[in-house]
């Protein structure tokens, strides 16, 4: 029995900051790079031991970190404990494990549950958990039966982490033709100490599309699957959204939610996990408050008294479905300037807020403003594009190949003007955004949009075909993104290239959390999109 899982990366391009309070928003574009994780058993026969003194074994294998850690699970409070040599654990994955086991212990029969965790269900078939077998208490032949412990592998899309040295070792152009020339999970890149034996950079480089966020999700999602809690989509259904979907995905968002902060410590806004459990979306963060039980539980008391009301709270958070409108890709690139550090820079904007109230609050209104405005005409394109589909196509081609400024003399009918006025409404939305986050940056002390990106934003935005640019969430040197129209992507690829930005693979991809069909190793899954596409 192996269930493999996958959720996807995200790009948040309005929203910076003030989506970390309500009742403000954000859009974050879900995208083509996913994270996996596999979990089969870890044992091939039952220790006699665990099941004595009720403990389960799971091992966590980064093939891509080169890491294999074991650890020793207490079934009666979840309590783990690492048993490897090794130094380096992963918080992500030990609150993931344990938040959805607890949550297992809720929604399912609670002895069978520890039957199958410690001794293995060699007389219960594992889908009766959740009542959907007939065969409860049997054999099964149709869904065979699972040794005790849990072998739990996660691999991420290339696009997660930074290649950037690998590429310029071997001589390598720093195209999207030579990423697509590494062979699929790769291995990672470590930032190294500098000369005084610290390093303030992260200890892997990596892209800023939220890796801990998918990561996290896909462990909840695969665990709550093989256990019986839930049933994912598959993801050659996953368009079908009916009732029992929604539920089993609600359930997977509030584990993945609570268990990526409180391995974060902190209450984030959630939207990097929301987009890798539903995809691209519009969001409205929840409030802080309803974790509060599992916070109290990081002092000792026991997850299975806590999981109940965090599973029960006021889940007050907004989603409802976004995507771009047709004919329009995004690109993400990779400056090369060196990484940000997101919570650092989230302090020095609230410490601003706090000594400069009056005017905080007038570039938060006005920033709230331009995110709505850009909200807006994305979705007057859309419609448009619903409405009027040869006027939309035709636009959107012929601006695809000229400047911005010379859109409107392609305007001849009022369906024609209408898109060209939208897609310059876009366009003027996105400067306002970029300079309300420049003002924001320069008052707090913060490189939001440093003057190295400001430059290259500039550039992109000059471009043929080019609708937006900007710096992706909270900003600085990670990344930048564009959103341009119909086939004009290989222009600004050419433009960020001689300019030592790397344009990834990455595409946007509005489906959220689904089920694989098997090992993505096996199956031949490549990040990303070819470099055909591109």
């Amino acid at each position: 029995m192996e269930v493999v899982a996958s959720a996807p990366g995200k790009v948040l391009i309005t929203g910076g900051y003030l989506i970390l309070e309500r009742p403000n928003s954000g859009l974050v574009l879900s995208t083509s790079s996913r994270f996996y994780a596999i979990i089969k058993p870890f044992h091939d026969d039952i220790k006699a031991e665990s099941w004595a003194w009720a403990w389960m074994d799971f091992k966590l294998s980064s093939p891509q970190l080169s890491r294999e850690i074991v650890y020793k699970m207490i079934v009666k409070n979840l309590a783990i404990q690492c048993v490897s040599s090794s130094e380096s654990k992963n918080p992500f994955v030990e609150q993931a494990v344990q938040y959805a086991v607890a949550a297992a212990f809720a929604k399912v029969d609670k002895d069978v549950l520890e039957k199958v965790l410690l001794k293995g269900d060699f007389d219960v078939c594992y889908s009766s958990l959740s009542k959907r077998c007939l065969n409860a208490g049997t054999y099964c032949s149709q869904h065979g039966f699972k040794p005790a412990g849990l072998h739990i592998t996660v691999l991420g899309d290339n696009d997660f982490y930074s290649y950037r040295s690998q590429l310029e070792a071997r001589g390598l152009p720093l195209t999207p033709e030579s990423l697509s020339t590494l062979p699929a999970f790769t291995s990672i890149t470590f930032n190294a100490d500098d000369a005084n034996g610290s390093n303030k950079k992260p200890e892997v480089a990596k892209t800023g599309l939220g890796s801990s966020a998918a990561m996290t999700t896909a462990v909840v999602a695969s665990l709550l699957h093989y256990l019986g809690v839930i049933k994912l989509p598959l993801s050659s259904d996953n368009h079908l959204q009916d009732r029992n979907t929604s539920s089993n995905l609600e359930l997977v968002h509030i584990v993945a939610q609570t268990a990526h902060c409180i391995a974060q410590g902190k209450v984030g806004s959630g939207f990097d996990v929301s987009s890798a459990v539903y995809g691209s979306q519009r969001y409205v963060r929840f409030s802080p408050d309803v974790i509060s039980s599992a916070q109290v539980a990081c002092n000792g008391l026991p997850l299975q008294d806590i999981i109940v009301d965090v599973l029960n709270g006021k889940w007050d958070h907004e989603r409802s479905s976004f995507s771009l409108p047709p004919l329009m890709s995004l690109l993400l690139g990779e400056p090369g300037s060196g990484g940000s550090s997101t919570p650092s820079m989230v302090g020095a904007v609230k410490k601003w807020q706090k000594s400069e109230p009056e005017k905080s609050l007038h570039i938060w209104k006005q920033l709230t403003y331009a995110n709505s405005l850009l909200e807006k005409q994305l979705n007057m394109l859309k419609k448009l594009a619903s409405e009027h589909w040869d006027a939309y196509r035709s636009i959107v081609n012929s601006c695809s190949t000229i400047k911005a400024e010379k859109w409107l003399n392609l305007a001849v009918g009022p369906s024609e003007h209408a898109v060209v006025e939208a897609l310059l409404g876009a366009r003027d939305a996105m400067l306002q955004i970029r300079s309300y986050m420049q003002q924001m940056g320069e008052a707090a002390g913060v490189p939001i949009e440093p003057e190295t990106q400001t430059e290259l934003l500039n550039a992109t935005m000059d471009l043929d075909g080019v609708l937006l640019a900007g710096v992706p969430g909270a900003g600085g040197f990670d990344a930048v993104f564009a959103v341009v129209l119909g086939d004009s992507s290989s222009k600004i690829v050419a433009e960020w290239s001689s300019r030592n930005v790397l344009a990834l693979l990455v595409r946007e991809d509005p489906r959220g959390v689904r089920l694989e069909n098997g090992d993505p190793r096996v199956e031949g899954v490549i990040s990303g999109i070819s470099a055909s596409h591109v």
